[in-house]
């Protein structure tokens, strides 16, 4: 039994609706939950199946790198671990030797010595990371609000502010040149009464 021209166009059309129907059952279901690109330029709190980083990851991320900030820098050295960063200007600048810590609960931790005019003061910051699919999540602990760190497509965020190139080193001795004290002269010299 042959089918009619009108039966075949009919077939032609009923397929062609069901794959329609079935791609925008697939798009409005990828909508509906929120793919990673939507949530990460969205609200900055991780979603609930965000899982912590591993030391693995954050190490990945941060080796070598300087992380640039509005008054200094951050270096992170592979090479045991090091730290060494610089803050301000005049007055207020200061520089810091240290070590850099990961782990597998996606904490970043800076633990050094800052040197001011004022003195030298311990310091330890952490952070905490989080990932849902190419998004990092980033917040200080122990009580910041969470932020995008890395969105899934490159962006001005503060991942774009992590630099293979040494940002620290010159500046730091600079500054700490400046900071030295001042020799004290001692005379050994006696004078007599």
């Amino acid at each position: 039994m042959e089918k009619s021209p009108h039966s075949s166009r009919k077939a032609t059309v009923v397929k062609t609706g069901r794959a329609c129907l079935l791609t925008a059952a697939c798009l409005l279901s990828t909508f509906a939950s929120g793919s990673p690109i939507d949530i990460g330029s969205g609200d900055p709190t991780p979603p609930a199946n965000a899982h912590a980083m591993t030391a693995a990851e954050l190490y990945m991320l941060y080796r070598d790198k300087s992380w640039q900030w509005p008054d200094g820098a951050g270096r992170l050295q592979t090479d045991g671990r090091r730290f060494t960063a610089w803050s301000g200007s005049g007055d207020k600048v200061s520089w810091a030797v240290g070590r850099w810590t990961v782990s597998d609960h996606g904490r970043l931790c800076f633990k050094a010595q800052w040197h001011t005019v004022s003195g030298v003061y311990p310091n330890t910051t952490c952070f905490s990371h989080k990932k849902f699919g190419d998004i990092v999540y980033q917040r200080r602990q122990p009580s910041g609000d969470w932020y995008v760190f890395k969105h899934a497509k490159p962006a001005d965020d503060e991942f774009s502010k992590l630099a293979d190139q040494d940002l620290v080193s010159e500046n730091l001795e600079r500054i700490k040149a400046g900071l030295q004290p001042e020799p004290q002269i001692h005379s050994n010299r006696r004078t007599k009464s």
